[in-house]
């Protein structure tokens, strides 16, 4: 497999001198928001975690994100948390970008570094510490679980994406593939996160639109997008959100790859709003 980059940002602040207006969107069907964007003034901080700062990009609120939340991670040496969360009945995925810590799941230590993916079904008990010379640099992503009766949760688990095969889609070339760390037939996982590669050339031929909330966040290399009626264009340090239905298409203008990580809510029904939510019928 070709070795891979992945962009994590680094924070500071524009100069003076800098043009505010860049290319942040706020749309009642997308969101984007660029690399520049990702400032020391926007960071968050947690309670539990110790020399932690974190950008949240994606919340669940009326409009925007529905499913899921997504922070940008960044644990400095010696820093991390014995509760990362206390949210009952979450899911957890974890993606490294940059750095080195020790992820504890249930007892059991793994090591993790560029290119690490975990994922921790609810109820797990987990803890990390950041212990390299740099920052531990990840993203975050919850999720409240939908149980099902009778489908028991997936367990967790431990892989480096070198380690997954790209599944490239049929008749593209090797142009448009996608890591996928769970079997997509695996009722079990009420949500996928997977990478998305694009090689030069690569294009989404269709307009995607479908029942899935998509958060976007652009690892390498550059493209343009197709985000309900707008082309945008796009470049590592990017995230994108995409509400249900909304329209998408992807051409990647190259000169390199074109890759992201990618979340979605699969395997569930809708929910649906009977009788009871608004008085009987009549």
């Amino acid at each position: 497999m070709t070795s891979s980059s992945y962009f994590s940002p680094a924070g500071g602040l524009p100069p003076q001198t800098a043009l505010m207006t860049q290319r942040a969107v706020f749309t009642t069907a997308y969101a984007f928001i660029p690399r520049g964007c990702f400032s020391d003034i926007v960071t968050s901080f947690l309670p539990g975690w110790t020399r932690t700062r974190l950008w949240l990009i994606a919340r669940p609120m009326s409009g925007f994100s529905e499913t899921f939340s997504q922070y940008v991670m960044e644990v400095a040496p010696g820093g991390g948390s014995d509760m990362p969360d206390r949210e009952t009945g979450a899911e957890h995925w974890l993606f490294f970008t940059g750095g080195l810590a020790t992820l504890t799941i249930d007892g059991t230590g793994y090591e993790m570094e560029a290119g690490s993916y975990a994922y921790l079904p609810p109820g797990a008990r987990w803890t990390l510490l950041a212990e390299g010379k740099e920052p531990a640099r990840f993203h975050w992503i919850r999720k409240i679980y939908e149980t099902v009766p009778g489908l028991a949760a997936p367990e967790a688990f431990v892989i480096n994406e070198t380690d997954v095969p790209v599944r490239w889609m049929p008749d593209t070339g090797d142009r448009w593939g996608t890591t996928r760390f769970v079997d997509p037939e695996d009722l079990r996982h009420d949500a996928h996160v997977n990478i998305v590669t694009f090689q030069p050339g690569g294009v989404i031929p269709f307009e995607e639109t479908h029942v899935m909330e998509h958060g976007l966040f652009v690892l390498e290399g550059k493209a343009v997008y197709k985000l309900n009626q707008d082309w945008v264009e796009v470049e590592a340090g990017d995230f994108m959100w995409l509400r249900a239905y909304c329209p998408q298409a992807c051409y990647a203008a190259g000169p390199g790859r074109f890759r992201y990580l990618l979340y979605k809510d699969v395997n569930r029904h809708a929910k649906l709003r009977g009788p009871g939510a608004f008085g009987p019928l009549k």
